[in-house]
């Protein structure tokens, strides 16, 4: 049974029948003839639905179905893209609707060169070709009217998804049209709107997936039904690279509705006829275990080891000017190490796929960020060619980066091959959190040199720890390389970046957010110190600004101290080059009230960042109790992300953002002892509840440019501006994460108000 909601890769070749090849010339589309098939082919009249283009399906009933080829986990981008499109196509917003777009070339992030969803780049980088992609569709349906009413085409216009002949009134509907366009060719160069035309962009619409989501209609991974489905779960080695060494599984296979224990690449999986069948039977599993990674035996001594490598010089990633001699010139040079711990993504569904492997197909199931890797993966797995492996991708509960990985989509195929049934894996949450692939840890370590005016004139800033990118880079590298390449080739190319990456790019990615700054410091340098010690790590929601933001803009604020001055009118002096941070910086001050006095007992922080360019400014107040408990009250936002294609959205985004980097900030971190991960559920790593979330008020500055993220974007703000605010109401520095009780409890310090009144 297939899920109604995608569709097959037959029915897309189908649909591509209906297709022209004329866009590629217009929107340079890769893979658009192997998507699509050569030249113009007629749009059949017996078929329900005609696509002028792969990305647009207009249905009889008038109806606009847009092709997302972003996955959906609850960021929005299935409503911002879609509005992009009909905005350009003129399309009626009641009758838009959305399915998740197959795997094929014509559907590859243009940015990355494969078909995934990350870096808060979805609409950022489909921008461009999304308007052209509909305003091509809207000229198309308006020359069909023309040629169909024969009239000038200047008394045509396109609204509602309808063409209107202006003179006389009458109107078309798309549906119409769309069976009407044998013979014409999509433009290369459409005309394309204005802001000031825009009626759909830059308004709060609602959201396609709200109403499946609230009716329970919306199909997650953990939600697919096929007939004979079975459920497995997977039991993962203590350590990185374990093998089993024995396996006593007689208790388990006794117990109801087990079928088998498997051993597979990953580690043991239990399958069963229900989950919790099979959760169970994991219990009673005897599994003895040898060898692994040399991961470090505890946290505090990966620590030690970095606070010695960061006191020699590293490789250098970014330098402007010569810092050397500046130090020993400065008024006065101060010093400072901050020390950021693992993060698990602990999305709120677990990880899961579920996998249908046969004689000469297999179908895939998967909440994933990355469909063309798990179609990869299947290849690998079962030897099947990848016209064989069709993907449909769900919608996602969460994804913050781990669903780019597609280890879990590897188990589901590779238990249902054995198995010659359907299955559905699904993780237990401690398998989750303690075989996660975690956000980096980091040792960093910033200097600066400040003029007789207290402004930073040499800065030096030095990360210890290991890069992301040269660690999951290659997970995902087979899916970057083109289908015709023989599979062995594509193993090669994996196992070789897995050796070269880590020693030629290691830091590349991880100083993203370090350097450059967008503020005026004449030397700079910022180097990386490259030591992975074998924890498996992933991006992470923001990834390396992440750390870095909390070191550059808690330092940013010591430095200001030191000068005695204002944290705002030391940031606005230094971004005299950029502007647009200058404006954010203003509207976020203005709106939080930064030059009058909070309330009693009350304290304020402050942090700006520019996230791949978009301009953010956050300002927190928090409350500190007897006992030493933060608690943030209102975060104020400022931002500047171009044009705000959907402004509800990116207050949404950013509200989310700030519960998730509060979580980080105040709650919850990895940590491991004896090699082992010592977290496993939310009772050692707690998210924030709702009773803790503060008012966050979001602040859009208008603009023409076009758009940039806002996924992202807050997260590395939250734990400076927490940690700034701390400091305005104790006087004591926050350098590491999270801030707990004992960070904050100063007996001496006695509050203005009464706790009970502040929480």
């Amino acid at each position: 049974m297939k899920n109604s909601m995608l569709p097959t890769r037959r029915e897309f070749i189908k649909i591509g029948a209906v297709t022209g090849s004329g866009l590629l010339l217009g929107l340079h589309l890769p893979g658009w003839e192997e998507a699509t098939g050569p030249g113009r082919p007629k749009n059949s009249g017996d078929r329900q639905e005609g696509m002028p283009n792969a990305w647009i399906k207009i249905g009889r009933d008038n109806t606009v179905t847009i092709m997302v080829s972003h996955s959906e986990m609850g960021q929005g981008i299935a409503t911002a893209l879609c509005m992009i499109v009909a905005e350009e196509l003129e399309a009626d917003w009641s009758g838009v609707r959305f399915e998740m777009a197959p795997v094929a070339d014509v559907y590859k992030h243009p940015a990355f060169g494969i078909q995934w969803t990350v870096s808060s780049m979805s609409v950022q980088s489909s921008w461009e070709r999304w308007r052209l992609a509909g305003a091509a569709a809207r000229e198309l349906l308006i020359a069909a009217a023309v040629r169909f009413w024969q009239v000038p085409r200047e008394t045509c216009r396109a609204e509602r998804s309808h063409v209107i002949h202006l003179p006389s009134q009458r109107g078309l509907p798309y549906a119409d049209l769309i069976f009407k366009t044998d013979g014409l060719t999509l433009m290369a160069q459409p005309p394309l709107k204005g802001p000031a035309e825009f009626k759909i962009i830059g308004r709060s619409p609602r959201r396609l997936d709200s109403r499946p989501k609230i009716d329970g209609s919306a199909v997650f991974g953990i939600d697919v039904k096929l007939p004979g489905l079975l459920a497995a779960t997977v039991v993962h080695p203590p350590l990185p690279g374990a093998k089993v060494k024995s396996l006593n599984a007689r208790v388990a296979l006794n117990k109801p509705g087990v079928r088998q224990v498997l051993a597979i690449r990953t580690g043991i999986a239990v399958v069963a006829d229900t989950f919790w069948q099979a959760k169970s039977a994991v219990d009673l599993l005897e599994i003895e275990w040898q060898g692994g990674s040399g991961t470090p035996a505890s946290t505090g001594q990966l620590f030690d080891r970095w606070r010695a490598m960061g006191k020699k010089e590293g490789k250098r990633f970014y330098q402007t000017g010569e810092i050397k001699d500046h130090f020993k010139d400065g008024a006065k040079v101060l010093e400072a190490a901050y020390d950021l711990p693992y993060q698990a993504h602990a999305t709120p569904e677990p990880m899961n796929c579920t996998a249908h492997v046969s004689a000469d197909q297999c179908e895939i199931w998967a909440p994933t960020q990355n469909p063309k890797g798990a179609q990869e993966i299947a290849a690998d797995i079962t030897g099947l060619p990848n016209d064989r492996i069709v993907v449909q991708t769900t919608f996602l509960g969460g994804g913050f980066g781990r669903r780019a990985l597609v280890d879990y989509v590897g188990e589901a195929v590779e238990i249902s091959q054995k198995v010659k049934a359907p299955v559905k894996v699904i993780w237990t949450r401690e398998e989750d959190i303690r075989h996660d692939f975690y956000r980096p840890a980091t040792y960093q370590v910033l200097q600066a040199a400040l003029d007789p005016l207290g402004r930073p004139i040499a800065w030096r800033h030095r990360i210890v720890g290991a890069d992301v990118f040269a660690q999951a880079l290659p997970q995902v590298l087979s899916g970057m390389l083109p289908d015709y390449l023989p599979r062995f080739v594509k193993n090669m190319a994996t196992a070789l970046a897995r050796r070269l990456l880590p020693r030629f790019i290691a830091g590349k990615n991880a100083v993203k957010g370090a350097g450059p700054l967008p503020y005026n410091i004449p030397h700079m340098q910022v180097e990386f110190v490259n030591d992975d010690p074998g924890i498996p790590i992933c991006w992470w929601r923001s990834v390396a600004p992440s750390t870095n933001c909390f070191a550059v803009e808690s330092f940013l604020d010591e430095l200001a101290a030191a000068a005695g001055r204002d944290p705002f009118d030391l940031r606005f002096e230094l971004s005299a080059p950029s502007p647009r941070l200058r404006r954010v910086l203003k509207l976020a001050a203005e709106r939080a009230d930064w030059f009058t006095s909070p309330p009693p007992g009350v304290y304020r922080g402050m942090a700006a960042h520019d996230f791949q360019g978009t301009m953010m400014v956050l300002v927190a107040e928090i409350a500190v109790s007897e006992k030493g408990r933060v608690r943030v009250k209102r975060m104020v936002c400022a931002v500047d992300c171009g044009i705000a294609v959907n402004p509800g959205n990116i207050a949404a985004q950013v509200q989310s953002a700030v519960a998730f980097g509060l979580t980080a900030t105040l709650k919850s971190s990895i940590t491991f002892k004896e090699g082992q991960t010592e977290q496993s559920n939310f009772h050692d790593f707690p998210l924030l509840r709702m009773e803790e979330m503060p008012r966050v008020e979001v602040h859009i500055a208008p603009s023409t440019k076009p758009p940039t993220g806002i996924g992202e974007v807050a997260v590395p703000l939250v734990g400076p501006a927490v940690a700034n605010a701390v400091y305005a109401a104790l006087g004591r520095r926050i350098r590491k994460l999270p801030i707990t009780p004992a960070d904050c409890r100063i007996p001496e310090i006695q509050p203005q108000m009464h706790a009970d009144e502040i929480f």
